[in-house]
């Protein structure tokens, strides 16, 4: 199991839907955060894209000398960018940062978002796009000269003169729900993500997957993106759940559901789906929570409860084949280091136990008297 932490360039907060605790996003806070999830142990963090983000590229190349291990899952957008200048940005991403790019491949579903970037083609012609795309992106990595003409894309003598750190070019990760996005991940990326639902809903997107990639000769690994509270009680833990949302009216609901409906993304829908825009559906299975998803696009479903209940949930989804989560919380920079401390013990994240060692005061806490290391239950009297 690996677990990344997420990089809030679209902001942050105390609550949901509302100014109130609000977090402006600047250079330090999001140094704050990458930081804490490199000290921490997470694998890697997610930077978000979308005309609602700072933009992902520049964000996490300022990320790169403040860190040491973190990996950064950055996207790359068909149809908003050159294949050919795109491989050249992962390439030198790659290189200056030791290795540490991952690329997310984003195809996006909001209409009214394409148009204003200048893409005006449906649903399944974007997935043809990307296929294209990724083609020459991945050939030019490979250190080929490309000549390619296909129905969206057409390039001569493409390539890339300074290669990537990581051969034959950096993990390609890609979500999407619907037939065409599941022949994409087949046909070329290493790791498809879902977004949290429910696992019986899950194992059958990793089972039709798995079914494609395997007709190519190919294998995929599975990831997932959900949101995470977690506190020491599951009655903690709901509780939070709904203070999170207790700035959101009933109009900020509908408003988004407006928003929404004008995707045409499936996974857009099976998010929104999942909820009906009603706070009594909100547990959909037993501590998953689509709470979130009533104003927030994309990932909308978050892991709740105790950190033995939030384990047990992780654990039942990589029994489906899982490896990655990708998670977040808010406020970002506290719930990363609450969720590492509650949860990391329980989980099977092979690089905890190399890491470097903590200070000789961290184990301990602030000493008792003075003088006395307390135990992790020290008695209260």
């Amino acid at each position: 199991m690996e677990v990344f932490w997420f990089i809030p360039t679209h902001g942050d907060g105390r609550y949901l839907g509302s100014a109130e605790g609000a977090r402006a996003v600047d250079t330090k806070y999001l140094q704050q955060v990458a930081q804490a999830a490199d000290r921490l142990g997470y694998g890697g963090v997610l930077l978000p894209t979308g005309t609602s983000c700072e933009d992902a590229w520049v964000v996490a190349s300022s990320l790169i000398p403040v860190t040491e291990r973190l990996k950064f899952l950055v996207a790359i957008r068909p149809g908003l960018m050159s294949p050919t200048l795109s491989a050249r940005m992962a390439a030198t991403f790659d290189r200056l940062s030791g290795g540490r790019l991952l690329v997310n491949v984003v195809t996006g579903g909001d209409p009214v978002e394409h148009a204003g970037d200048g893409l005006f083609l449906g649903h399944d012609e974007r997935y043809d796009l990307t296929s294209e795309f990724l083609e020459i992106w991945r050939r030019e990595l490979a250190g080929e000269t490309v000549d390619f003409e296909g129905d969206h894309l057409k390039v001569v003598g493409g390539k890339v003169l300074y290669p990537p750190k990581q051969r034959p070019y950096p993990p390609l990760y890609f979500g999407g729900s619907s037939a065409a996005a599941h022949q994409v991940a087949a046909d070329h990326v290493d790791v498809y993500l879902t977004w949290g639902e429910p696992p019986q809903e899950v194992a059958k997107k990793i089972a039709r997957v798995r079914e494609l990639a395997a007709e190519q000769g190919r294998t995929v690994r599975f990831g997932i993106r959900l949101h995470v509270i977690v506190r020491e009680t599951s009655e903690e833990a709901w509780r939070e759940a709904d203070r999170l949302i207790s700035k959101v009216d009933e109009s900020a609901i509908e408003a988004a559901r407006k928003v929404f409906s004008r995707y045409d993304s499936e996974g857009q829908k099976r998010m929104s789906d999942l909820h009906g825009g009603e706070r009594s559906q909100l547990e959909i299975y037993p501590n998953l929570w689509a709470g979130v998803g009533l104003v927030r696009g994309g990932a909308g479903t978050a892991l709740v409860g105790s950190p033995e209940e939030v384990a047990a949930l992780m654990k039942e989804y990589t029994d489906l084949g899982i490896e990655t989560f990708i998670l977040s919380g808010y406020p970002h920079l506290e719930e990363a280091y609450r969720f590492a401390e509650l949860v990391f013990p329980l989980l099977p994240i092979d690089h905890l136990k190399s890491a470097d060692g903590p200070s000789s005061t961290s184990p301990f806490g602030e000493l008792i008297a003075n003088s006395i290391k307390p135990s992790v239950q020290a008695p209260v009297s």
